[in-house]
């Protein structure tokens, strides 16, 4: 404990060497984390890093009593309570759990990871970061300089160790990132090598921490007796009016109760009169009607969203290219709590004769590796209209809107970055794609690549380089 009484008041010195490398990290968690949630971080120190995610209720723990009395000096606004990472009780849950640098300080990390199962509930988060082994040389050597707090040796503890303690201990990693090149503030080599060199191998490979995000893992249901939830469907459609009786014939019933929601688009095949009339011939479904005000399926699907009542929400084209048979496989991938985003992937089956065009396919790949890569989840194929999520969750997703802005005339990618940007765990479904039987599709194929090429540019500066 001594040790890390001296740690504290080395880390309260001015200009020490850390102090940039500190700032780093409160940026990017300031990133990570939304404001206003429940947090505990195990390893609090000063309480700097928790006071700076902004909690509702904030909670430090921490072995060091003289870090602990400068914490409640510094942030009275916060709780802290002195203790061992690896014996500690508490009796209630929270929606972040931060271990920022203190895994390699651990005795028994997999001892910590059970203890905080029991502190998770299924929408937590567990946000850990800790540094690289390729620069324990550098670190050692400021170390003997007296230019950095001591910290304990360790073995080689790399990013796989974690991964595999976390599945160990009932916990399934989100994503991975690696982090801070530059740990001197030196102007421009700092923002060029943080900012947008460590997002690239292999420089990456050099960056001094690595960031995991991890949730609990799902758990096959066994005689649960709470209510199925209800399920709205979103139908945007334009000039679609030859599909409308399939759509309605075919759908499935799903949860509780399943109702459909139209969205029509200002069509010129009169897709809403054929929408109003075959609703009164169809009474047993649950099918509402509405026109959008602006333009674009993205507009129709945020309509959509909003009016709907069930407790999931699904996009269905109008197009029928992807079969409402399909469904009920994204409902039980939610239900399951296998992800808490349901992507549909048309690449995966083979498909019929020009279901889609041979341009089309090498632009949906080109377009699925480069977003993988930005939202930091394997996601296949961008570009498939159906998707399914809780509603509580898109709810979230509109409240933090802003941060992107109204800039998706699709609709997809508004809801994929505010699910990346959220920590949602994305999961790929594989789905048969038909061809079209009735009207002409509405995409435009080297207009909307374009939009497409600067929508990557655009998520790159938000959610990549920052």
């Amino acid at each position: 404990m001594a040790s890390w009484d001296r740690a504290s008041a080395f880390r309260l010195a001015h200009g020490r060497l850390g102090a940039y490398y500190s700032e780093l990290l409160i940026h990017y968690y300031r990133f990570l984390i939304p404001q206003g949630l429940r947090i505990l971080e195990l390893g609090c120190g000063h309480g700097d890093l928790l006071a700076s995610v902004s909690p509702s209720f904030g909670l430090g723990l921490d072995f060091s009593a003289e870090m602990l009395t400068q914490a409640r000096l510094r942030h009275p606004e916060l709780s802290f309570i002195q203790g061992d990472a690896q014996d500690f009780e508490l009796k209630s849950t929270f929606d972040v759990i931060i271990l920022s640098d203190l895994v390699i300080n651990l005795w028994d990390v997999q001892r910590v990871f059970k203890k905080i199962h029991d502190l998770s509930h299924p929408g937590t988060r567990i946000v850990i970061n800790f540094p690289n082994n390729l620069w324990r040389i550098p670190m050692s050597v400021a170390r003997r300089f007296n230019l950095t707090a001591e910290y304990l040796e360790q073995n080689w503890f790399a990013p796989n160790d974690i991964r595999n303690l976390l599945s160990l201990s009932g916990f399934d990693m989100i994503k991975q990132s690696f982090l801070i090149l530059m740990p001197l503030r030196i102007r421009f080599l700092a923002t060029l090598s943080n900012r947008f060199l460590a997002c690239f191998p292999p420089f990456s490979w050099f960056a001094l921490s690595t960031l995991v995000v991890a949730r609990k893992e799902a758990l096959p249901v066994h005689g649960n007796t709470s209510p199925l939830p209800s399920v709205s469907v979103i139908v945007p459609a334009r000039n679609e009016a030859g599909n409308i009786e399939s759509i309605l014939k075919r759908m499935p019933s799903m949860g509780c109760r399943t109702e459909i929601i139209f969205v029509e688009g200002h069509s010129r095949d009169q897709t809403y009169e054929t929408i109003e009339n075959l609703i009164k011939h169809y009474p047993q479904k649950n099918t509402q009607l509405f026109r959008q005000n602006g333009k674009g399926k993205g507009d129709a699907v945020r309509l959509g969203f909003e009016q709907a009542t069930g407790d999931i929400l699904m996009i269905l084209d109008a197009d029928i290219t992807v079969s409402p048979e399909d469904l009920p496989r994204f409902y039980e991938a939610l239900v399951s709590r296998r992800g808490e985003f349901i992507n549909g992937v048309r690449l995966v089956y083979p498909m019929e004769n020009q279901a889609i065009r041979f341009l089309n396919m090498v632009g949906n790949k080109f377009f699925s590796l480069a977003f993988s890569w930005l939202l930091g989840q394997p996601v296949k194929d961008t570009l498939c209209g159906t998707k399914a999520l809780y509603k509580n969750d898109y709810e979230n997703i509109a409240r933090n809107r802003s941060y992107f802005g109204n800039f998706d005339p699709f609709g997809d990618f508004d809801l994929l970055f505010g699910a990346a940007k959220l920590n949602l765990k994305i999961i790929d479904l594989p789905i048969r794609y038909r061809q079209r039987r009735y009207g002409k599709t509405n995409i435009k194929r080297w207009r909307h690549g374009w939009i497409l090429l600067k929508m990557v540019l655009f998520a790159a500066l938000r959610i990549k380089f920052i």
